[in-house]
């Protein structure tokens, strides 16, 4: 059985590398702390540096701000109890540094050697180590060689260290069998949905004292959601744009430098199929002449698939000898044997991409638009130091766009505002997140332009009056009762069902479904239709009521796992996998735990606490 921690291990050790790398320490001060604050604990004598934590617990913030699409603050890192998961794993992995410290494990120079040389990013144009690539990325993220070279070496320790202590661990197979008999367990079932039309009378028309009640006691369907106004500043590239002119010796040597854009030669979609020997192309070329293969069939019979021998679009240079028998050939077309820089080989020219030629005077117009657009957003970059300074100083965003290119305006911001400047993410994000209590501060557009923005006033949710929405209003009771009778119909159904009833003697139009999955997807179907399915007993009936539809369904049968199944051997081999991977981790954190107690635990909260309020 394979190691469990093997290709956790290497996802470890990428994770270390990427983490120094691109964290780094460029973007953090740590010039607030005193000398006396240098790690926020230790394990033992092993300590964890605040940079560490500043590390760790940055990289975690800005996970969660991609999963939920905004940058989440310290204030709800804290909240999340992201702090304390990013500290329990630091104190973790320090008491497995001290235990490989205490039981002398160590890895030697030639691996650490070997662990830098294979990472992508010291490694220069030739795809080889690069010396000074190397020196200067760890400059260029504030680390010294010495430094990542030691979190390097403490991490591969610590893996070895892991691999030992799960190395022998083994999974219950009743628990596997368990696990993949339900995965693989199949249903069928049978289902209608009940629709207006099934109603044997219509539904009564309300009165206006009916739909005011409606109103009132539906509030939260007819509460308009909070919004804000918000006044800001801002300037893009496209707003300085129009004054951004370059003369034609700038262009023209634009259009040089990109001729390779505008100038395209000939390509042909081509697809080589290559073969050991002179002897084996022809005997191949024979039997497709012959018709007695395909080229499907010559390709299926090399191992190979169709996307394994695909050139792509391609030049006639670039195919060397074959170039030009390929290029003068009608699409489509069969060729060869031809040589190849594998050896003889058939081609199969598939299609023709026609040659671009766009002249400078064609070209002139998007190249004079994006010179115009990239020398606003310089001039933008160039000055926003000076903007962020003058909102520093004081100046309110009206003195912004008196003293300034700045444009102001303002909106009644909420959950729908997408148009003008609430079309940028970073806009949204600042204006949902502002306080009244806040000072302007400049921020960044996703186009390279700029912003600063004032809260102005919260206005909570509130009823939106009867008579604004009384359309609305009326809909949603005509909803409400023709769901709530389409369910006793329904309920109905199900009786009649248990009585010994057949659902296709109701009336109504079914719909069977053999051998479901658990997690299937029927179409047109809410997925609740089918996890009900999956919580039933054979034979019995109920009703699903899912996105204002009414179902009833009827469970017919349960199908144990089948091993004759083609994916009842890998779903067991993943899931005994899953399961170990899960039992090693459970290991890991108990003899974490234990070797903390053993080493003996010491927090240093008050540096957990400085450390988070300058990430504030």
């Amino acid at each position: 059985m394979s190691n469990p921690l093997r290709s956790k291990g290497q996802n470890t050790i990428v994770w270390v590398l990427i983490a120094l790398l691109v964290l780094g320490l460029g973007g953090f001060g740590l010039t607030n702390f005193s000398g006396s604050i240098r790690s926020i604990g230790k394990v033992g004598q092993t300590s964890i540096s605040i940079n560490d934590y500043v590390r760790a617990l940055q990289q975690e913030m800005n996970a969660v701000s991609q999963q939920i699409g905004q940058q989440v603050t310290m204030q709800q890192a804290v909240a999340f109890g992201i702090d304390r998961a990013v500290q329990e794993q630091l104190f973790a992995n320090a008491a497995l540094d001290e235990q490989a410290r205490l039981i002398g494990v160590s890895v030697g120079d030639a691996e650490v050697r070997r662990q830098i040389v294979a990472t992508g990013a010291f490694q220069g144009l030739d795809g080889k180590f690069d010396r000074q690539n190397y020196a200067l990325t760890l400059r260029q993220q504030g680390l010294t060689e010495a430094e990542f070279e030691a979190a390097l070496r403490a991490e591969v320790a610590r893996l070895i260290l892991q691999g030992a202590a799960v190395g022998g661990l083994r999974v219950p197979e009743v628990l596997t069998a368990t696990v993949r008999d339900y995965a693989l367990e199949t249903r069928s079932l049978s289902y209608a949905e009940l629709t207006p039309d099934e109603l044997a009378t219509p539904l009564p028309e309300p009165s206006e004292a009916d739909l005011r009640a409606w109103h009132t006691a539906n509030a939260a369907e007819f509460t308009s959601p909070e919004t804000r106004d918000i006044s800001f500043v801002w300037l893009t590239p496209e707003m300085l744009a129009e004054a951004q002119t370059a003369d034609e010796a700038t262009l023209l040597a634009a259009y040089q430098a990109r001729i390779s854009e505008f100038v395209v030669p000939e390509r042909r979609l081509v697809e080589q199929l290559v073969f050991p020997s002179q002897a084996d192309a022809i005997a191949a070329r024979a039997r497709y002449d012959a018709g007695t293969a395909s080229f499907e069939q010559l390709v299926t019979e090399r191992g190979l698939a169709r996307a394994d021998i695909d050139l792509g679009d391609v030049s006639e240079a670039e195919l060397g000898e074959a170039g030009a028998a390929v290029f003068a050939a009608e699409v489509p077309a069969l060729l060869g044997p031809l040589p190849s820089d594998f050896g003889p080989a058939l081609y199969a020219v598939n299609a023709v991409l026609p040659a671009q030629d766009v002249g400078f005077a064609e070209a002139r117009a998007e190249l004079a638009a994006e010179f115009a657009y990239e020398s606003a957003r310089r001039a933008i970059a160039e000055n926003a130091e000076s903007y962020a300074d003058l909102l520093a100083g004081g100046a309110s965003l009206e003195d912004m766009a008196r003293e300034t290119p700045m444009q102001v305006g303002s909106l009644r911001f909420g959950p729908t505002s997408r148009g003008g400047i609430a079309a940028y993410e970073a806009f949204r994000a600042a204006a949902a997140a502002a306080r009244p209590e806040d000072f302007a501060e400049l921020a960044s557009l996703e186009d390279g332009g700029v912003f600063a923005l004032r809260l102005d006033a919260v206005n909570p949710p509130a009823l939106i009056p009867y008579d604004e929405v009384a359309g609305a209003v009326r809909a949603s009771w005509q909803r409400s009762q023709t769901q709530s009778r389409l369910a006793e119909r329904a309920a109905e159904i199900v009786a009649a069902i248990a009585g010994g009833g057949r659902l296709g003697a109701q009336g109504l139009i079914s719909t069977s479904v053999g051998k479901l999955p658990r997690g299937g997807f029927l179409e047109g179907v809410p997925a609740a239709l089918a996890e009900r399915a999956f919580a039933m007993q054979p034979g019995s009936a109920e009703t699903v009521e899912a996105q204002g539809r009414v179902f009833v369904v009827v469970l017919d049968a349960v199908h144990p796992a089948d091993p004759q199944e083609p994916e009842f051997a890998s779903t067991e081999a993943s899931t005994r996998q899953r399961q170990l991977q899960s039992l090693a981790q459970d290991v890991l954190a108990l003899y974490g735990r234990a070797a903390q107690a053993e080493a003996g635990l010491n927090i240093d909260f008050t540096a957990i606490s400085a450390v988070q309020s300058q990430l504030q």
